[in-house]
């Protein structure tokens, strides 16, 4: 090959020169490139090669796992197959055992069945056989009664009254004697351990009386003070008596007014309204007004104290501060001559030391004590005996029933639980101790004779006397016309007679005797 250099003209060749360094550059950076292209083709042709290896080996061995996993999957498969095979051997062998044992019972069970039917074929034949031999029996007997009532003249009812009636007659005295006896026997014991528990109780028990009356004293520091408190024709007691539902009874007693009234909460309220006027000195109506109305604040404030008191004494608490008005009223208040609050914090006391002895609840006994007559605190106002206004008042202010009761019933013949009874031996100690209650000896006259009275009224007594000051009534009644068992009833009609119509402290023994008297003359 021929290569022709043709050389341009001088002032050209210097542009000739430079163009063919930018040729050669421009070659040198073509050739740079495709050497480059070339070498890294020939890389990514390497590295193609290299992964293609790589991918076939890890698809080699992915191949050889799965072959490996699909080896062991139906090695596990055929195990599984084999024991659900067993299994289903087991369960059918099972089912069959089952089957046969079923089959065992059933025919068992129809066997027993079939016995069962035949012993109750049986049975029903003896019970047909019975019922024939009843009827028979029933039908000689039958053929005997009447044979019986021909020879007798009577039939079966009125022969079973005429052995009743014979029996009745040839054991009735016996039965009253036994009746007597054992009435006796039991009725001494239990007086002699009631006695011992009573005598012990009061022993430990000591109490001072002081009988109240319905006058009331005020002292005055001259006779003067008697005209002032009368005032110009009369009108300043007048006005006190009007005002207090007192009378004030101005006599010849030197330096000395009485004030008289029923109702000792007005005799008190009469008397601070004295004692207040003769203190200040001004006595007219307007300050008569002024000075009760100050009384009545006073004596309210007493009334809670003397509550208060009573509470601390026999040391108990939780009452409502109504209740424990309610209770201080009781200082105000007498029966049959007797403070009504001291009788009661006595009762309260003996209850304590009686459930004490019993192994009782004391806490119980001492309220029931304290409040067995709070109705007479309020009885003038309300309507109803004493023991039915307590238990309304105890219901009010939530008292339980072990409380209710006693204050209900300390009065009835036969008390409701052990604690009423409790109370009501109470209040028959506390009531008839020598010198605890008053009693004007016309009224003691006239209790006897209504004792005697109602005693006369019941048919079949002869006589009757009551002794013991009145604590007992002898009965004397006809043999003839009462028997011995007639006469427990005619005690008892006596005694709840006597609870109907009278009123009396503690209780009354009715001793009825029967005697029977022969008399014969021997010629």
């Amino acid at each position: 090959m021929t290569f022709f250099v043709i050389f341009p003209p001088q002032g050209h060749f210097l542009a000739y020169k430079k163009n063919m360094e930018y040729l050669i550059w421009v070659v040198l950076a073509i050739g740079g490139f495709l050497i480059g292209y070339q070498i890294r083709s020939q890389r990514i042709s390497t590295k193609i090669k290299s992964a293609e290896e790589k991918a076939e080996k890890k698809l080699a061995e992915v191949k050889t796992k799965q072959t490996e996993l699909l080896v062991k999957a139906q090695e596990k498969a055929i195990k599984i197959v084999e024991e659900a095979k067993q299994e289903e051997r087991k369960q059918r062998q099972e089912t069959n055992n089952l089957r046969n044992r079923l089959e065992k019972r059933e025919n068992a069970f129809s066997q027993k069945l079939l016995e069962l039917q035949d012993k109750q074929q049986k049975l029903y034949d003896k019970i047909n056989k019975v019922e024939d031999v009843k009827k028979k029996i029933y039908q000689i007997k039958q053929d005997q009664l009447d044979k019986l009532e021909k020879i007798a003249g009577m039939n079966k009812e009125e022969a079973k009254e005429t052995l009743l009636k014979n029996l009745e007659t040839d054991m009735e005295e016996s039965l009253n004697s036994r009746i007597r006896k054992m009435d006796a026997e039991s009725t001494e014991v239990l007086e002699e351990k009631a006695k011992n528990l009573m005598a012990s109780t009061m022993q430990r028990l000591v109490s001072k009386y002081t009988t109240e009356i319905t006058t009331t004293k005020v002292d005055l520091p001259s006779d003067e003070m008697k005209g002032r408190i009368i005032g110009r024709e009369g009108r300043n007691i007048k006005t006190i008596e009007q005002l207090t539902g007192t009378e004030i009874i101005v006599d010849d007693t030197p330096n000395a007014i009485t004030v008289s009234g029923f109702s000792p909460i007005r005799r008190h309220i009469a008397k601070r309204t004295l004692e207040k006027l003769i203190l200040d000195g001004r006595i007219h109506p307007t300050k008569i007004e002024e000075a009760i109305e100050d009384a009545k604040k006073s004596l309210a404030l007493d009334i809670n104290k003397a509550g208060e008191e009573a509470l601390y004494e026999i040391g108990v608490t939780g009452f409502d501060p109504k209740l424990v008005q309610i209770i201080g009223r009781l200082k105000y208040r007498t029966s049959y001559g007797q403070n009504a609050l001291r009788h009661s914090l006595e009762v309260a006391h003996l209850s304590a030391l009686l459930a004490e002895q019993l192994g009782l609840d004391v806490t119980i006994a001492k309220k029931a004590g304290l409040l067995h007559d709070i109705g007479k605190a309020v009885d003038h106002e309300v309507k109803g005996t004493h023991p039915e206004i307590g238990r309304d008042i105890a219901k009010k202010f939530g008292l339980s029933e072990d409380i209710i009761a006693p204050i209900e019933t300390h009065h009835d013949d036969k008390p409701r639980g052990i604690i009423s009874v409790i109370v009501k031996v109470a209040d028959a100690i506390s009531s008839a101790r020598p010198g605890a209650r008053q009693d004007t000896y016309d009224r003691y006259l006239q209790r006897l004779e209504e004792l005697e009275k109602i005693a006369n009224s019941f048919e079949g007594i002869e006589k009757s006397y009551a002794i013991q000051a009145g604590r007992e009534v002898r009965v004397f009644v006809s043999a003839d016309e009462i028997s011995d068992a007639k006469a427990h009833e005619v005690a008892k009609n006596v005694a709840k007679k006597i609870e109907e119509e009278l009123k009396y402290p503690g209780e009354i023994k009715i001793n009825v005797i029967r005697e029977m008297r022969v008399i014969e003359y021997a010629r």
